[in-house]
């Protein structure tokens, strides 16, 4: 199993890259895919290599399908979303952060369940799906632990809460 970070022109990093080192630490294997499996440049203009081309991934592989904001529109259509409802309909996660919460919507996933768009809170865990506004990148990258068992024990995510939301430790 994987975890897949759909990349795309004007992704924003910063709102995945706590999850990322969460699940890197935790030795979880990282595909970062594209739709074509060509590299993109990230809103904050770095450079980003693609592993594969999405079209190239077993979704009944994935573990936690992660969807990052930016401007969408280059993956916003068919391809994707039938993407999205395969690994929804497999019972694994899927998380989408600003517009990749609108991505996950395009596809129908959010239809009759709890997330960011039918609720004014920044972070809504429903099931396998989450969905976070921007500013609460740190709040779904520990709940995205939570959901994979990536922490040890309830010390070990309290510390990780105190360090990385509070800045203390």
């Amino acid at each position: 199993m994987k975890t897949v970070v759909l990349l795309y022109e004007t992704c924003c990093i910063y709102e995945i890259v706590v999850t990322n080192y969460f699940l890197q630490c935790c030795g979880h294997e990282i595909v970062f895919a594209t739709i074509d499996g060509k590299g993109v440049t990230a809103t904050e203009k770095y450079s980003l290599n693609a592993s594969c081309a999405l079209k190239d991934i077993d979704p009944k592989e994935v573990e936690l399908l992660l969807i990052p904001g930016g401007n969408i529109e280059t993956i916003d259509n068919e391809e994707v979303y039938s993407f999205i409802r395969a690994v929804v309909d497999n019972k694994q996660l899927v998380a989408g952060i600003c517009n990749g919460a609108d991505e996950l919507d395009h596809a129908g996933v959010l239809e009759g369940i709890d997330s960011t768009h039918s609720l004014k809170e920044d972070l809504v865990v429903y099931e396998n799906v989450i969905t976070a506004r921007a500013n609460a990148y740190v709040d779904m990258a520990i709940a995205i632990g939570k959901k994979m068992e990536l922490f040890k024990d309830e010390d070990d995510l309290q510390e990780t809460v105190e360090f990385w939301k509070y800045h203390r430790g």
